[in-house]
C-alpha cells in the first residue's frame, strides 16, 4: 500500500470516528464533517448552559471575604478545559493563575477572560510535552494552591 493509500484510509478511519462520536448517520466526508460542527455547537451552548446554572446555583453568602472561587478541570485529548468563576472582583488574581500555569507547563491555547464585576477566566490548555506527568487533579490543584496564594497575599494588603 503505497504512502497516498495510507493516508486515504488514515483520513477514512478518522472520519469514521468523528461519525461515530458525533452520532452521525451520514456516511460521506462533507455531511460528516457538517454534523460534527453542529454537534461541537450543541455542546458549546450546552457548557454555557451548565456554567449559567452553576452561577445561579451558588450560595448567596459567596461575597463572604473567605469564598474562594469556584475551579473546574476538564481533561481533553491533548490539555484541559480550566473554568475559575468567582462572582466578585479579583484584581491580580489571573496573573498567579498564570503563573500555575507556567510552573506545570501549560501552554494557553485559548481563554476568555472577564475581570470587571465578577472574575470569569474559561482557558483551553496544551501540555507541552509530556501529557502524562500532569492530570486534571493537579492542574486543580496548582489552580487552587494560586487561588489560596492571591487570597492570602490580598488579606495582607
Amino acid at each position: 500500500m503505497g504512502s497516498k493509500d495510507q493516508k486515504n484510509a488514515l483520513l477514512h478511519q478518522h472520519l469514521e470516528q468523528l461519525g461515530s462520536i458525533t452520532n452521525s448517520p451520514s456516511v460521506n466526508k462533507a455531511s460528516i464533517i457538517v454534523h460534527a460542527s453542529k454537534y461541537i455547537e450543541e455542546l458549546k451552548e450546552r457548557i454555557d448552559k451548565l456554567n449559567e446554572d452553576v452561577l445561579t446555583s451558588q450560595p448567596s453568602h459567596i461575597d463572604d471575604e473567605n469564598s474562594l472561587p469556584l475551579v473546574t478541570v476538564e481533561t481533553l485529548e491533548k490539555g484541559f478545559l480550566i473554568n475559575v468563576l468567582s462572582e466578585k472582583n479579583c484584581p491580580g488574581l489571573l496573573v498567579s493563575i498564570l503563573e500555575a500555569f507556567e510552573e506545570l507547563g501549560l501552554e494557553l491555547s485559548d481563554a476568555r477572560v472577564s475581570c470587571s464585576d465578577s472574575f470569569r477566566l474559561e482557558a483551553v490548555s496544551e501540555t507541552e510535552g509530556q501529557i502524562d506527568r500532569v492530570d486534571a487533579q493537579m492542574v486543580k490543584q496548582s489552580v487552587l494552591e494560586a487561588i489560596r496564594n492571591w487570597s492570602q497575599s490580598n488579606e495582607q494588603d
